[in-house]
Order: structure tokens, then sequence, then C-alpha cells
């Protein structure tokens, strides 16, 4: 497996195709913070599949385009600042990918100024020859007020943020086994 996933391109179009594919999907989630950020959100549902799924039970680009509408009211203004970006090609229409961003949010009916740090855990997928997000997981490391110093965990389940979040570093698989085996002295 390569650095970009198990997927091997075999010649020199696919490898070619393999590059323009990377660039295409990393523009993804700088658009996305942009269209948030602007409210620009008939640009942003753009950006994914025309039947994503949107909660446990609607589909559709005008489904995600009400739940971002309703969302982005509760900040009167954000900063969504894209960083590390990794992409894993499962073949040549499919990929998957870990953004890194850091984001802030003005709350207007509390006076505070949040800034967080949080992870997408994204699937994307070649959809008549664009690329998009077919999903977006979202998790969290920490949301405080820009005068708070930050903590793993600190701001979550204070009802801050309407996304549903898993808690970073815990989601990770890896996190568990290492901090188990460092406790047990193994490896």
């Amino acid at each position: 497996m390569s650095r970009l996933g198990p997927w091997q391109p075999r010649t020199p179009e696919e490898r070619l195709d393999r590059m323009e594919s990377l660039a295409e999907i990393r523009q993804l989630p700088c658009r996305y913070g942009l269209c948030l950020d602007s409210r620009d959100m008939k640009s942003l549902v753009q950006l994914f599949t025309p039947d994503v799924r949107v909660g446990r039970s609607e589909r559709g680009r005008d489904a995600l385009e009400h739940w971002f509408t309703r969302t982005m009211r509760d900040p009167h203004a954000s900063v969504h600042f894209v960083g590390n970006h990794i992409v894993d090609f499962d073949d040549a229409d499919h990929a998957r990918g870990i953004v890194y961003c850091r984001d802030e949010l003005e709350r207007v009916e509390t006076g505070l100024w949040d800034v967080g740090m949080l992870q997408y855990w994204d699937t994307y997928v070649r959809v008549d020859g664009a690329w998009c997000f077919e999903r977006r997981k979202f998790h969290r490391w920490y949301i405080v007020d820009a005068l708070t110093r930050p903590s793993i965990g600190a701001g979550m389940g204070e009802d801050l943020d309407a996304l549903s979040t898993s808690q970073l570093p815990n989601a990770f698989e890896t996190w568990d086994t290492f901090w188990a085996q460092a406790e047990a002295g193994t490896k």
C-alpha cells in the first residue's frame, strides 16, 4: 500500500488522474470552509453527492441546505481554517480522508468568541466526473471561549455545538490500545 491508499494506478494515465483527483479532493474542505463562513449554502451543498444522507432519515442536497441553514444561524460569524489533509484512494473513484480544522464561532447571545479544534473524517466519491463529499463525520478536540485555555474535551456536552461530535482523541481506534499497552508495560 502506498501513502495514498490501497489503490495503485497501473498506467501513466491513471497516475495522472490520481494526481488531478488529489488536487480536486483537497479543494473540497477549503471550499466547504469558505462556503460556511460566507453563508453560501447553495454552493456548499454542491460539494456533496446529490443523494447525500442528512441525519438518519433524510436525503438530498435540499435537505442538507435546510439543515446547514438552520445550523449556521446559531453562530453570527464563523472562521474555518483548514489544516492537515490526508487522502487515501480506495480505487479510481472512491477515497477517504482526515481533515484538521480550527474553527472560531461568534456567539452574540453570550458575548463569547468560541475557538475550537476538530477533525472531519470524510469519504469522497467521483460523480459525473467531479469529486464530492459522500459523507463528513465530525470529531472535536475542544471548543472554548477565546479567553479560556483549552484542554481535551473542553466545552463538549454544554450544548454549544449543534453538530453531533465524537470526542477526540478517544475516537481514534488506536488510542485505547496505545494506552492499554502503555499501562501494561508492553511494546
